[in-house]
């Protein structure tokens, strides 16, 4: 069976490509559930009017869905919490000079 941190590992290769960061240390991803073979992703974007929404999402699924042990990912997008930079890892604020 695939492991959160497999999938957050995964999910390192999506990016926003207006930021230039990874998902995961932009403080995207709220949670990761594992049933079985199927997983379950709430995240969010910086911003409701961010073009690449689509792009992102479809990416996310389509990596976890390249894991091997998983059948389906369904990624969900919420707004609430809202994001806010204070959600970037540390690394993240470093390589945007945010720190």
């Amino acid at each position: 069976m695939v492991t959160k941190e497999e999938i957050l590992n995964a999910l390192q290769a999506v990016s926003d490509p207006e930021i230039g960061m990874d998902i995961v240390n932009l403080g995207l991803v709220y949670e990761v559930q594992i049933n079985g073979d199927k997983v379950y992703i709430k995240m969010t974007m910086t911003a409701p009017t961010c073009p690449v929404t689509p792009w992102i999402l479809a990416e996310a699924q389509r990596v976890v869905e390249n894991l091997e042990g998983v059948e389906a990912a369904d990624v969900e997008l919420v707004w609430e919490p809202p994001w806010n930079p204070s959600l970037m890892t540390d690394y993240a604020k470093e390589q945007l000079n945010m720190m």
